[in-house]
């Protein structure tokens, strides 16, 4: 019997979203279209489709005379919009008024309100104080926040001068931040005396002294009074940069009610700097064009989100993300924003889902990551909450598993669209990602993103209708990196993306497209195992996991070995539970027949802790470099660094023996 959607909008749901809206635009001068149409029109004719875009969703600034896309000799040299000018923070408060606010809620300690009014003077009192220091157009300012009011009014005044933002949470360590920041030599600083997490407040003022003393671009600091440490703060650093350091509040108030003043500048302006996570070496600074950033989130927002005037958009990130980027986009709607900062299970672990019914959230946006965790821990937010208002769930971060798409249906919300989305940093957005008006299939992802043409090939770059391969995006999109910071001749930045298969975009995951015309995402391509040949996701694996109740988590890596490679599975355990011999051939049966036997692991190990980027994600690489016996080139980029002595050799290669002398592996 085939499966059923998970969910099917109604007919009145799809008649009154923003998707059919801008069918309905374009119908006069393009024709009637379906969904399918659309994106296949969006990519034949990209240059009408932006065009018409930009006046669908109202972008303020002067969209220059056509041609409004200019193809280049290579696809990353194509420009959009070569003749506009634009500013992002001007869109951004373009609804700033007294019925658009910004809410955040931060474990038991913290929660307040600012009003749009509100945002766009202080937008405009700290666009003084950033002229004030000798901001230019081209400078960067760089942030040390939590997720709070106060960065997205700096982030704004940032850029309605032309200056370029940059920011990373408090929660990295000293060097993280310097292989970030050293990079890019941010002139202005801001920063929070501390954050609070999970119960804990944490005062970060001495690494940011310490960071400071070794940042001699930074000409002036500002520091938000968040944990009341401010004073202590102000005294550290003044010590060090003689009298730099000054009061973010301090800063706002002697700048009194200033209306910000925008200045327009071209397309492909720089915006922002993004990192990479930096596993693998010295994080790669990737620099952001404003106008391709503001479109391409406009178009995820209002035709793939339904993310209307009026609503309410969360998103569970920090600023060392690019979803706090994506939020901070849907200011353009005319959305209010919902910020949360602090741990998200944190005491009674049900803190996001008060803050959903409190403040009637609309589109709720969390990582795979949590709704894993929520339903292990057996959480049924939408029979203990009034979740009435929601209308969209989003995740990212890593694949969203089938049982976990089984899981928000049943224990959140049945009438609610799912909405599994996958991009990246590199981009500032999505390759695939929902649609409104399309079924929602367990353990897809509903379709490619608008203007894009996602595809899946081989190894030697050649389409595939059905099986495993590469994402790549065969044409250009606006949201593309102008490149990276210090590679003017634009070498790195080919080589990340364009060498593999030439011509074209590799973006490095691991994917298929599914009978529905969906996505499932495998993990990265970097990350994939190769026993035999045979090229196998380790999403996979952690699919047939699922299924293994004393099991919390786990990470698998291939292993070189005897000429070949050999799958190890790392597994995190649920308390009370012990890894012996019958567990560990259930797992090893459970992955052969939910998988294949290729996918069942020669061994599998009993760990603590498993290693994840400061966004969430699972490092898979880490861990193999240290099987591997590999250096990790930089643990800072990691948020739990101390766990990875467990995977080296030593520390698990007695199993090797036990292993040999018990009883064949099952599936061996």
């Amino acid at each position: 019997m085939a499966h059923l959607p998970l969910w099917i909008p109604e007919p009145e749901q799809v008649a009154s979203c923003s998707l059919t809206s801008f069918l309905r635009f374009i119908a006069p001068r393009f024709g009637d279209m379906d969904v399918d149409q659309l994106h296949a029109w969006s990519v034949s004719d990209s240059e009408n489709f932006w065009s018409e875009f930009w006046d669908f969703a109202g972008i303020v600034g002067d969209k220059g005379a056509a041609p409004f896309v200019a193809t280049g000799a290579r696809l990353e040299a194509t420009r959009f919009f070569p003749q506009s000018r634009l500013n992002y923070a001007e869109n951004a408060l373009r609804y700033a008024n007294c019925e658009q606010e910004i809410v955040v809620w931060g474990e038991h300690k913290v929660k307040s309100r600012m009003s749009g009014d509100e945002l766009r003077v202080n937008v405009g009192a700290f666009q003084r104080g950033l002229r004030a220091a000798g901001v230019e157009k081209g400078d960067r300012v760089a942030a040390i926040l939590p997720n709070m009011p106060e960065a997205i009014c700096a982030f704004l005044a940032t850029s309605s001068i032309g200056a370029i933002w940059s920011s990373c949470s408090p929660d990295f360590g000293e060097q993280g931040i310097l292989d970030r920041f050293g990079q890019i030599e941010p002139k202005v600083l801001v920063v929070a005396d501390g954050y609070f997490y999970a119960g804990k407040t944490i005062d970060i003022s001495e690494k940011v002294a310490a960071v400071v003393q070794r940042l001699p671009s930074v000409e002036q600091l500002y520091v938000v009074n968040y944990i009341g440490l401010a004073g202590a703060s102000l005294d550290r650093i003044n010590a060090i940069k003689q009298g730099s350091a000054a009061a973010f509040d301090a800063a706002l108030q002697e700048a009194g009610k200033v209306e910000p003043h925008f200045e327009r500048l071209p397309f492909d302006h720089p915006l922002c700097i993004l990192f990479s996570s930096g596993t693998t070496g010295v994080p790669k600074c990737i620099v952001h064009r404003a106008g391709g950033i503001l479109i391409k989130h406009l178009s995820e927002h209002i035709l793939h989100t339904d993310v209307r005037r009026g609503d309410r958009l969360f998103y569970f990130t920090t600023l060392g993300w690019m979803m706090w980027n994506w939020l901070v986009s849907g200011l353009a709607t005319g959305a209010s924003l919902l910020l949360y900062d602090g741990s998200p299970t944190y005491s009674t672990g049900d803190i996001l889902w008060r803050l959903a019914e409190k403040e009637r959230c609309t589109h709720f946006g969390t990582s795979a990551k949590y709704i894993d965790t929520i339903k292990k821990q057996q959480l049924g937010p939408g029979h203990t909450h009034n979740l009435s208002a929601l209308r969209a769930i989003l995740s990212t971060g890593s694949p969203l598993s089938p049982e976990c798409f089984y899981y928000v249906y049943h224990a959140i919300k049945d009438d609610v669209h799912l909405a599994s989305i996958s991009g990246g940093t590199d981009i500032c957005g999505c390759f695939v990602l929902g649609y409104p008006t399309k079924p929602v299939w367990r353990g897809e992802i509903q379709g490619p993103a608008f203007g894009l043409q996602p595809d899946i090939v081989d190894d030697a770059g050649r389409p595939l209708t059905s099986g495993k391969g590469e994402l790549v995006c065969r044409n250009a999109f606006p949201s593309m990196p102008i490149g990276f910071w210090n590679d003017d001749d634009g070498t790195r930045y080919r080589k990340a993306y364009f060498e593999r298969i030439p011509g074209i975009w590799h973006h490095g995951d691991f994917a298929e497209w599914t009978e529905n015309g969906g996505v499932i995402i495998h993990g990265r391509s970097d990350a994939t195992l190769n026993p035999g040949g045979v090229r196998i996701g380790t999403a996979e694996i952690y699919r047939v996991l699922e299924g293994v109740p004393a099991i919390q988590e786990a990470v698998a890596i291939g292993q070189d070995w005897n000429g070949d490679v050999r799958v190890l599975l790392f597994v995190v355990l649920k308390e009370g539970c012990t890894l012996d011999a019958n567990l560990s051939d259930l797992v090893k049966r459970r992955i052969k027949d939910g998988a294949s036997p290729r996918h069942v692991p020669a061994l599998v190990i009993a760990a603590r802790d498993i290693p994840r980027t400061r966004s969430g994600k699972i490092s898979e690489l880490a861990v193999r470099d240290t099987v591997m016996g590999r250096p990790i080139n930089n643990t800072e980029a990691l948020a739990n660094p101390e766990c990875l002595e467990q995977f080296a050799p030593e520390a698990w290669r007695h199993l090797e023996t036990a292993a040999r002398e018990s009883r064949p592996a099952v599936g061996a």
